[in-house]
């Protein structure tokens, strides 16, 4: 049975009898569903709180071999939906029809649901922790709880749904001493409980390191990225990992399976079952997986769809995800995570003689190329294994493949940034500049 938002839904039924009386072969219908309910906090106080609902529907159908596609949100009308797909199969090439077949799996549903009252309770609370030290600072943010109903039914026999529910906040504390402005921001996305006092204990370490500023040494040091900031550096390794990518010779590891590509220290993978991100199918029906793509360095796999993985020959890794509800399956990753050491985020500082930690930036990562060249948004000078103040006008760059395999320490302090589970880990050899005072 379809999970509880789609039980007194017919839609998707009624899309894929009409395709097949309008002449498709075959037809799939994907249906998301959400519901949020965030509350904002400005100026230290609580603002406004908010419901917002989305309900969307494509349908993707195969006419004479031509697949056509087509999308509707909010209400539908059933039999314009399917001409217009019709209408889109004609102006494609014909395909090689593969859809998942004879398969009605049942997944459990995801997260609880949290009352508004509960998410106020706690953006007051992680406020009043952080005014409690600071006064002075304003803080602003944003509490949700965040409900998403996903279903994937096909004429071949496949009917695959399930209901996440998931808690997210942000929160930002302003400071400005004279004309001095510091701005420093974290947050959490968990299911089923969020945790104010963990907020609020990254926001004021960052606010007691930032205290006194301090002028960046230019040259290249070691560079300390906190799990916060780390995820920069893996947009780049998702995008070399991609099975299209390796398909169009674009990624630099095309043909070095087996082989040592990033520091022996780190372990790449995804994983179905972990943290807020845990998915149990893609958007073509197939269960996702756990997969290892490096291990110890040594690349082991790569991440494809039905259609890439089938040109690669490794077949799909259950990888395949549409970027939007109007988009064909392509490769996507739903969690991504590096095996954590064992070193605490002071383990790490302690560590480093003179160096630079970025916990905030400005600028984008390296795309396919690596190359990378960063604004500081909020940084620390490092000298003696201690924190001496917060550094400004300062950037890094370098490359990020050459970055990954001169990996000196990694951290233990693992958490989400977006789907990325990464620590703290410091990297060798980047180039840091700064303006001189």
């Amino acid at each position: 049975m379809p999970s509880e938002n789609f039980l007194q839904d017919t839609l998707a039924e009624e899309l894929l009898e009409l395709a097949l009386k309008s002449g498709a072969e075959v037809a799939e219908v994907y249906q998301s569903k959400s519901l949020s309910k965030p509350i904002f906090f400005e100026a230290n106080r609580l603002k406004q709180v908010e419901t917002s609902q989305s309900e969307g529907t494509a349908l993707r159908l195969w006419c004479n071999g031509r697949p056509g596609l087509t999308v509707a949100y909010g209400t539908v009308e059933s039999q314009a939906m399917v001409q217009r797909a019709i209408a889109s199969s004609k102006l494609n090439q014909p395909e090689t029809i593969q859809l998942v077949s004879n398969s009605q799996p049942a997944y459990p549903d995801l997260g609880k649901k949290i009352p508004v009252e509960k998410m106020v309770e706690w953006g007051k609370k992680t406020i009043s922790l952080v005014r409690q030290t600071y006064p002075e600072v304003v803080c602003t943010g944003d509490w949700e709880c965040d409900t998403e109903n996903t279903r994937l039914i096909n004429t071949q026999g496949l009917d695959c749904h399930y209901t996440d529910t998931t808690l997210s906040c942000f929160l930002s504390a302003e400071w400005v001493r004279g004309d001095d402005f510091l701005s420093v921001s974290d947050g959490q996305t968990e299911r089923n409980q969020l945790n104010p006092e963990r907020v609020a204990q990254q926001i004021l370490q960052r606010l007691s390191w930032a205290k006194e500023n301090t002028q960046a040494t230019n040259g290249k040091f070691p560079v300390l990225f906190t799990s916060k900031a780390a995820d920069m550096l893996w947009g780049t390794i998702q995008a070399a990992l991609n099975g299209k990518r390796v398909l169009e010779n674009a990624s630099p590891w095309a043909e070095r399976i087996g082989q040592q590509v990033i520091s022996n220290t780190l372990t790449v993978f995804q994983d179905p079952q972990a943290g807020p991100y845990s998915c149990p199918f893609d958007d073509e029906g197939h269960p996702t997986q756990d997969r290892v793509f490096i291990r110890d360095g040594v690349l082991k796999d790569f991440y494809c769809d039905r259609i890439t993985g089938n040109n690669l020959g490794t077949g799909t890794t259950g990888n395949g995800f549409r970027p939007g509800l109007g988009s064909y399956p392509s490769p996507g990753l739903f969690n991504f995570l590096i095996q954590p050491g064992s070193l605490s985020l002071e383990d790490l500082i302690s560590y480093m003689d003179n160096g630079l930690i970025v916990d905030q930036m400005l600028g984008g990562g390296g795309g396919i190329s690596g190359d990378f060249a960063i604004n500081v948004d909020l940084g620390y000078q490092v000298r003696n294994g201690e924190i001496i103040g917060r550094v400004k006008d300062t950037m890094v760059s370098g490359n990020i493949y050459t970055a990954l395999k001169q990996v000196v320490k990694l951290g233990g302090d693992a958490d989400w940034n977006g789907s990325c589970y990464t620590p703290s880990l410091i990297v060798d050899g980047l180039s840091i500049t700064t303006k001189n005072h």
